[in-house]
């Protein structure tokens, strides 16, 4: 199935929102882990090896940022869906386009249209 994958013990699906916790390299060998929470638009690739997910945001200033993951990462520290979707297409393109309000409601919706 296209819009869903099993990352580690997670199951990731098209519309989840979910926070990724990514490993910074920063002056002097420091690190520190970041976090990204939006919504997982794509999932890309075949294999293991190839895997990619985008995720998207929106921003304190509102502004939506989207950022590409590839799960073969050793950057990637963990992954972990905050709110499952019950949406079921393939990429969520759409969503750039609405606002923040329409998105809960397109997304998270319990069937009522």
């Amino acid at each position: 199935m296209a819009n869903s994958i099993q990352y580690k013990e997670e199951a990731l699906s098209i519309g989840d929102t979910i926070a990724v916790d990514y490993r910074i390299l920063e002056a002097d060998n420091k690190e520190r882990i970041q976090q990204f929470a939006g919504i997982l638009l794509k999932i890309r690739g075949s294999t293991e090896n190839t895997r990619m997910i985008t995720v998207r945001k929106i921003s304190k200033s509102g502004i939506g940022v989207e950022r590409i993951f590839p799960l073969s990462s050793p950057f990637i520290n963990n992954i972990k869906v905050t709110k499952k979707s019950s949406f079921t297409k393939a990429r969520l393109y759409f969503v750039r386009d609405l606002s923040n309000k329409k998105t809960q409601q397109k997304l998270y919706s319990t069937g009522k249209k």
